[in-house]
């Protein structure tokens, strides 16, 4: 039972390491560079263009919102493998810090992952996170956004989704320190 606990959690920080710079920052879904590593494959998934999957994320706060409701918004969709974890400590805190500027584009922030309401709760108070994130248990939200979930832990990719209801810019792979930036460019093209 000890080395599972400590294999999950060995897994865990390895899949919220920083990861290699994104490959959508300028709105299109190019494929990453082969490096060796093996990596999902980007043309798999959802795709710029595509319609944004229509879903109900459940909040942390027990509410839930209508992606279809959000309509005449830009709408970021991040998915992050586990709370309080490096590199998702990293991608969260880039994305509060720029929050004001978040808010002057109109940019609307869910981040999803596979843990609970309370710990998300504990996230979001440690890390004065500004923005909802959703709960993912059963991996509904993953599936409709074709999100590669392993061990439990989904991958960090995201989805800009434009005021039309259509998917504006994919990030197959994400840099937790530099999406925040990226995402708010992909904001204004």
């Amino acid at each position: 039972m000890r080395s599972f606990v400590l294999a999950t959690a060995l897994l865990a920080l390895a899949a919220c390491q920083d990861q290699p710079a994104p490959t959508a920052a300028s709105g299109s879904a190019t494929p990453p560079a082969d490096t060796g590593k093996k990596t999902p494959d980007a043309s798999a998934g959802l795709k710029t263009g595509d319609p944004a999957p229509d879903v109900a994320l459940k909040l942390h706060d027990g509410k839930e919102v209508k992606l279809a409701e959000q309509r005449d918004k830009l709408v970021l969709v991040y998915f992050y493998p586990k709370d309080d974890t490096p590199g998702c400590t990293v991608e969260a805190q880039g994305i509060r810090d720029a929050w004001s500027t978040f808010q002057e584009a109109g940019i609307v922030v869910y981040g999803v992952s596979t843990q609970g309401a309370s710990s998300h709760q504990s996230f979001i108070d440690k890390h004065s996170l500004p923005f909802p994130l959703v709960v993912d248990e059963d991996q509904s939200i993953a599936k409709a956004f074709q999100v590669p979930v392993s061990n439990g832990f989904a991958a960090r990719q995201s989805f800009l989704i434009g005021k039309d209801g259509k998917i504006k810019a994919v990030w197959p792979k994400v840099n937790p320190s530099e999406h925040a930036a990226a995402v708010l460019e992909a904001a204004k093209s």
